[in-house]
């Protein structure tokens, strides 16, 4: 039996992609033109959920292809800082893991898992190493560099000082906001403290070494 509360959160979808929001000068804002891989990955995908959530999909799009565009439309602007293999894989796993059609809430975490690269920690996990971490932050050996860039972002004095349940939220929040940028291509790393400039040190004068070495006797006297 198809999920009434997630069907209607797929035609709730529907209905927000039609409302393009206006600018300043009152014209829709544009956006980038969508690659042609990209359009075939976001069919595919609702071919897919066609197949296997067939009452659920013609409950929530009906059989207009208004709606369905619509919802293409949105999934499309949405889904578009993922690849297109990567959208297909997370379809594929939704189908094989959920019988239920999937939101656009739960396909966007779906590409974030399928997507995420080997070496990047859970937030949780990535949050503890973060707060354990020693002095100087950008000296230590870090599992990521989104960990650490995620850690400086959230403030280290916040990681130390506040309780989790504030700090974690603030924490995963940016973390994920950099996991997204890892997943779209994006390289990051730590920034290193600019080295100390090299001072050149001029031997001291035998007469500046006795001036020295005669205060101290006088001192001593």
């Amino acid at each position: 039996m198809a999920n009434s509360k997630d069907i209607q959160k797929v035609a709730s979808e529907i209905a927000a992609s039609s409302k393009i929001s206006p600018t300043v000068a009152g014209r829709p804002k544009s956006t980038p033109a969508a690659s042609p891989e990209l359009i075939d990955a976001i069919n595919q995908v609702f071919a897919l959920f066609r197949a296997n959530y067939h009452n659920q999909y013609y409950s929530a799009f009906g059989d207009k292809n208004e709606s369905v565009g619509l919802a293409k439309k949105l999934w499309l602007s949405k889904l578009n800082g993922f690849a297109p293999v990567t959208i297909c894989a997370a379809a594929e796993k939704i189908i094989a893991d959920s019988e239920y059609l999937p939101t656009l809430h739960k396909m966007l975490n779906a590409c974030r898992y399928v997507g995420m690269p080997t070496g990047l920690p859970a937030p949780r996990k990535a949050y503890q190493e973060a707060c354990n971490k020693r002095s100087p932050k950008a000296e230590q050996s870090w599992s990521h560099p989104a960990v650490y860039l995620a850690g400086r972002d959230t403030g280290w004095y916040m990681l130390a000082n506040a309780i989790e349940t504030k700090a974690l939220p603030a924490f995963s929040e940016i973390y994920q906001q950099y996991c997204d940028r890892i997943i779209a291509g994006e390289k990051l790393a730590v920034d290193l403290p600019p080295a100390l400039p090299e001072v050149s040190q001029v031997p001291a004068t035998k007469k500046y070494n006795q001036q020295q070495l005669d205060n101290l006797k006088k001192l001593l006297d």
